[in-house]
């Protein structure tokens, strides 16, 4: 979606959305809704909710207000028309363990990027690869996916994003006008966002999702459970993207081999491992080790040691980073890169879910809008979710904006139908953070697009091609490594 820019539109639009919320106020409560189980309503309270819903997806679609923003509004309305209590609005969003989680995630991610050990990585690989092009975007793809399990979608975008563009500088390379260059900046992109899904780590919406299921349906998904199903999809999808890349975007003939000398030169420069590296990706792992072995550990030390879930563990292993001795991070300097917008946006749009779905609201809406799921083969319910989200996406014009709104109302739904609401919230939720389309959806687009050497048009084009292929390789992923791991049921 365009960003209004302009203010007048932006006025326009925000009386828009507020004489959307006045007007689903004014309307009646419509009738129950007779299914073979029971009646559903829609109480005036839920009612209440959905105008507020509705007010926000148009100010979240039209960005006439910044997305944290909307979120404190619709907070803000939830309480003043009486929907929600401000404590349990509070509670529900900046209450939950999902806001320590991120933090933590985000400062883990900012320790890494203090360190050069990518950057040796990058440069070595490319060394090695630098005569093939076809395997330097292979590389950037890998590269995106990996680190993405463990750091945030955004960062390693963030964190490839100058590499790229420092390969093609000194390959001559000019914006929009080489079809690697095009290929080189998407892999920026889509690389991490394949990889954002594997793990609770990667984005906003996968831990969202989890919350949601906790909360709403009283299932506790883990670490282990998510990765699971989520990190086979990640490897799926990466020979796809590529080859998808490689047939769009036919390579010209071109060479961006780090030469010998050149390596050793910028390997000097970089100097030797130092003691803050070594310690970042001691603490790193160990922060890997803990989020994947608490099953273990519990069991291992007889129960004694119960409280390693992964926001606990998130915000545990971070304190390192500050301790006397190690001193990774300064407090100070570390606050400027933390996304403290995204921390609002994810807060709030778990508030704005669990009050949709306590006031009755999400049941109603889902039974309307995806009733008909319900005949479907399990298979086809989760393909028909990860293609019907992907491209709900289109609308909403962020990622975590989807998530908050499809995530409650599927998990309603999978109640009323006797689903197990892992095989449809799961799938919502990865399927939320995967926006190769719309350079718009996410940050983690607009960074590498920044550069120039792509258009809109050019991420559309392969976009078009990788939704589908994303939406099979999830449905297997989840069909597959979820029922053989009994994480998923039907």
């Amino acid at each position: 979606m365009k960003q209004w820019k302009n203010s007048n539109v932006k006025i326009f639009f925000g009386m828009l959305a507020l004489s959307l919320l006045i007007v689903i106020l004014l309307l009646p409560v419509p009738p129950p809704i007779k299914t073979t189980v029971k009646e559903i309503s829609l109480t005036p309270q839920g009612k209440t909710t959905l105008a507020v819903l509705a007010m926000a997806v148009l100010l979240w679609m039209t960005e006439a207000v910044a997305f944290p923003v909307t979120g404190l509004l619709a907070i803000v309305v939830l309480v003043v028309t009486k929907a929600q209590p401000f404590r349990e609005l509070v509670k529900n969003g900046f209450g939950s363990p999902i806001f320590l989680f991120f933090l933590g995630v985000l400062i883990i991610t900012a320790a890494i990027s203090e360190t050069g050990i990518l950057h040796r990585i990058a440069l070595w690989l490319l060394h090695k690869l630098g005569h093939k092009p076809k395997y330097v975007i292979l590389f950037f793809l890998t590269m995106g996916t990996l680190m993405a399990f463990w750091i945030t979608d955004m960062a390693v975008a963030a964190m490839l994003f100058p590499l790229a563009v420092s390969i093609l500088k000194d390959a001559g390379v000019e914006p929009l006008k080489s079809n690697f260059g095009r290929t080189l900046m998407i892999s920026c992109a889509w690389g991490p966002l394949m990889g954002g899904i594997a793990t609770p780590v990667g984005c906003g919406t996968n831990p969202l999702t989890i919350s949601f299921l906790k909360d709403l349906a009283g299932v506790d998904i883990t670490f282990a459970n998510w990765m699971v199903m989520g990190a086979p999809a990640s490897i799926m999808m990466l020979p796809c993207a590529w080859l998808i890349l490689l047939k769009i975007f036919p390579m010209e003939n071109i060479n961006v081999k780090v030469s010998r000398e050149d390596f050793k030169k910028k390997m000097n420069t970089i100097g030797p491992v130092t003691r803050k590296e070594f310690l970042t990706v001691l603490i790193f792992g160990l922060t890997i080790f803990l989020w994947v072995s608490k099953d273990f550990i519990k069991v291992w030390t007889g129960g004694a040691i119960d409280y390693l879930d992964i926001s606990f563990v998130a915000i545990m292993c971070p304190c390192l980073f500050f301790l006397p001795g190690i001193e990774i991070l300064d407090w100070k300097r570390m606050q400027q890169s933390i996304n403290w917008g995204g921390i609002i946006l994810i807060v709030t749009g778990l508030s704005i879910g669990m009050a949709i779905y306590n006031s009755g609201a999400a049941e109603w809406l889902a039974w309307v809008l995806f009733n008909k799921i319900g005949m479907l083969h399990p298979i086809g319910i989760v393909f028909v979710i990860v293609l019907g989200v992907s491209l709900m996406k289109v609308l909403f014009s962020s990622n975590t904006v989807t998530g908050v709104i499809i995530v409650p109302l599927l998990i309603a739904l999978a109640k009323n139908l006797g689903l197990d609401p892992v095989l449809v919230a799961v799938p919502a939720g990865i399927t939320s953070s995967l926006a190769f389309i719309l350079v718009t959806s996410t940050p983690t687009n607009v960074i590498p697009y920044s550069a120039g050497y792509f258009s809109i048009v050019d991420m559309a084009k392969a976009g078009l091609w990788m939704t589908v292929a994303s939406s099979i390789t999830v449905t297997a992923s989840i069909c597959i490594f979820g029922r053989l791991f009994h994480v998923v049921n039907w």
